[in-house]
């Protein structure tokens, strides 16, 4: 029981408000000195952290993080969105729900671009959420549409947590066909994964879009008509010419960066660091890039590349002193003793991140969850890829569920005053609803992840 106290014991102080990283650690370290002055922990267990340690810095496939996370922050500075949002909204019209169909679009495009869920949903709320109001969308609809779209960035590949999914699920797989007695196991990847998101991915945002259209037939009144034809400052074929321009070259970089991937070319570190320089060559053109901004960048990039691998660090110092206490064996009888075998003990485990993501966030949930639940799925005969787009897009789902849906906060810091918490919690409401009904879908059809994967790389 001294592992689940201390599971509880690291909820508590994150709730509390202490850092995730030192919380983590010195959570761990305290219960494992309390343990080795009674007798009941085995000091052995942290000789094996400065080795951990060691990998974590060795870790070819985590080079990749930062690289994204610099491509993303260098296309948000570029001023990418805001003309991606001018552009379509003026292709789409007079369609009711136009821009609306242009924000999902626009996220979708962003999440392929930067994958990072805070920043894209306050661009978005920055810069659609004042257009949307004033054209006369209902605020529940607009700041709906724009949480919704802001989290793309979780499922649509090349995401950040993909690629933490990918390095965590690749060890706990070799762990689950070790237990198996397979001592030549299989491996899975990052570019799997990112493969195995694109239908999903599509999928999703294809929702999105659907529901946005109904709507706009049953409830006209929430969503306005675009302004009419001859009211469009720019039509007909200088329309046309804009739209390749804008669209064209980020379209260009993210089919580089995934082409790379999925072709073989490249690995998903080598395909960062493509994006990572694709992204400084647009914001050159584009006359974007001063040293002042170039050095903002690289500050942030740092910044968050930094709290990333200090929480990778905590939480395999708390993984350690986990199983030290025998905290893997008590989580696997407990699935194992599941009422429904297999399928109970993934609906557990989904229940359980879901309400983890309310007060935790996805990169706590990867290194510190899913190392402890995901040998035990595996062994029970789950495909990898298929359960890595399961919780990539369970923690979508939490991350927009009021009350404690971490898009509502980011939304709520850029809204209006005049736009009410309630309006927000009520537009988000069927997009949750999409969201709950992609997981039964690919519960249903596994095929809808794994067939692109065993196509690619049979």
């Amino acid at each position: 029981m001294t592992a689940i106290i201390m599971f509880l014991a690291v909820i508590g102080l994150l709730l509390a408000g202490f850092p995730v990283a030192f919380t983590l650690a010195g959570t761990a370290l305290l219960f494992a000195a309390g343990g080795m002055v009674t007798g009941a922990f085995d000091a052995t267990f942290l000789s094996t952290m400065p080795s951990r340690v060691f990998g974590i810095m060795n870790n070819g496939t985590l080079v990749a993080v930062p690289l994204f996370v610099f491509m993303g922050i260098t296309l948000e500075r570029a001023r990418i969105a805001e003309e991606l949002l001018e552009t379509l909204t003026l292709l789409f019209g007079r369609l009711r729900g136009g821009l609306a169909i242009a924000v999902t679009v626009v996220g979708m495009l962003l999440a392929a671009s930067t994958g990072i869920v805070g920043a894209t949903v306050v661009t978005m709320g920055l810069l659609s959420l004042p257009t949307m109001l004033k054209r006369g969308y209902d605020p529940a609809v607009a700041t709906g549409v724009i949480n919704a779209s802001g989290t793309l960035g979780q499922i649509i590949p090349p995401s950040i947590i993909l690629v933490l999914l990918g390095d965590v699920l690749s060890s706990a797989y070799q762990q689950a066909q070790l237990k198996q007695g397979i001592f030549s196991p299989e491996t899975v990847s990052v570019g799997d994964l990112f493969v195995g998101a694109i239908i999903p991915g599509l999928l999703l945002v294809g929702l999105y879009i659907a529901y946005i259209i109904v709507l706009g037939l049953v409830k006209p009144q929430s969503m306005p008509v675009g302004p009419a034809d001859d009211e469009l400052p720019v039509k007909g074929i200088a329309l046309l010419i804009r739209i390749v321009r804008v669209l064209l070259p980020p379209l260009t970089l993210i089919l580089a960066v995934l082409g790379s991937i999925i072709g073989g070319f490249a690995t998903p570190t080598e395909a960062a660091a493509v994006g990572a320089v694709g992204a400084l060559v647009l914001a050159i053109i584009r006359r974007e890039l001063t040293y002042a901004r170039l050095r903002e960048i690289s500050r942030n990039t740092a910044r968050i590349s930094s709290m990333v691998f200090l929480i990778l660090i905590g939480a395999s110092v708390f993984s350690l002193v986990f199983r030290g206490y025998g905290g893997d064996d008590l989580v696997r009888e407990f699935l194992l003793d599941m009422p429904g075998g297999r399928i109970g003990a993934i609906i557990i485990v989904m229940l359980v991140m879901f309400l983890l993501g309310f007060v935790l966030d996805f990169i706590e949930i990867t290194f510190v969850v899913v190392p402890i639940v995901g040998p035990v799925l595996l062994t029970m005969g789950f495909d990898p890829v298929w359960l890595g787009i399961m919780i990539a897009i369970n923690l979508q789902t939490s991350f927009l569920t009021p009350p404690f849906g971490f898009a509502l906060f980011y939304l709520r810091g850029v809204a209006p005053p005049e736009v009410e918490t309630s309006a927000m919690y009520r537009g988000v409401m069927p997009f949750v609803a999409l969201q709950l009904l992609m997981l039964v879908l690919l519960a249903v059809w596994p095929e809808l992840v794994t067939s692109l994967p065993a196509l690619i790389y049979p």
